[in-house]
C-alpha cells in the first residue's frame, strides 16, 4: 500500500475521531454503567457532611455542574421541575458543584434560583475524581437502590427518557 494512501487514511481517520467527539459533547453523552457508587464525602453548602451512605437503599442523582456552565443553568430548571415531580422518600438528589466554582456563587445562585434538593461544594475535586475523573459539566449520574451507577449523562439529559428511568428505578425492588 503506497505511504501517500496510509496517510490519507489516518488523515480521515483522525478527523471522523476528532467529528465524533465534537458531537458528543455539543449533544450529550449516555453510557450505561454498573460501576458501584464509591466512597465519597461532600459538604452542603450549609455546612452538612453527605457521603453515599446518604444513598444507600434509594434511587440517586448526582449532578456535577458549575454555576458559569451555560448548559447547566439552562437545564437546572428542569432538574428543579423533575426533582419536585419525583420527590419521595426513595429518591436522593445532589447538585455538586465543581471545586472551581466560586462558593458565593453557588451559595448565591442556589439561595436566588431556590434549589429544593443538596447543594454541596467538591472543593478539592475528590468527589469528581471519585465518580470517574468528571471534568464535563454538566455530568448527570442516575444511580439504583442497590447503588449501582446506570446511567452518566454528559450535558442535558433527553427529559423523557431521564423521566422513564427514574421511574423504572423508582418502582424496582431492592
Amino acid at each position: 500500500m503506497p505511504t501517500e494512501t496510509i496517510s490519507n487514511f489516518f488523515r480521515q481517520f483522525k478527523r471522523i475521531s476528532l467529528g465524533l467527539a465534537v458531537c458528543t459533547l455539543l449533544l450529550g453523552c449516555q453510557s450505561d454503567t454498573q460501576q458501584m457508587v464509591p466512597s465519597f464525602k461532600v459538604s452542603e453548602i450549609s455546612g452538612k457532611v453527605l457521603s453515599q451512605d446518604d444513598l444507600k437503599g434509594k434511587v440517586s442523582i448526582i449532578n456535577f455542574w458549575a454555576t458559569s456552565c451555560v448548559t447547566c443553568v439552562k437545564e437546572m430548571p428542569t432538574m428543579i421541575e423533575t426533582y419536585k415531580k419525583y420527590k419521595t422518600d426513595q429518591l436522593e438528589f445532589i447538585a455538586v458543584a465543581m471545586s472551581y466554582d466560586p462558593p458565593m456563587y453557588v451559595v448565591n445562585y442556589a439561595k436566588t434560583r431556590e434549589l429544593p434538593f443538596h447543594v454541596a461544594m467538591d472543593s478539592d475535586g475528590s468527589v469528581a475524581k471519585a465518580f470517574g475523573k468528571i471534568q464535563l459539566t454538566p455530568t448527570t449520574l442516575v444511580i439504583n437502590k442497590s447503588g449501582k451507577i446506570i446511567k452518566r449523562y454528559v450535558g442535558e439529559p433527553d427529559w423523557n427518557e431521564f423521566h422513564q428511568l427514574l421511574e423504572k428505578s423508582l418502582a424496582e425492588k431492592v
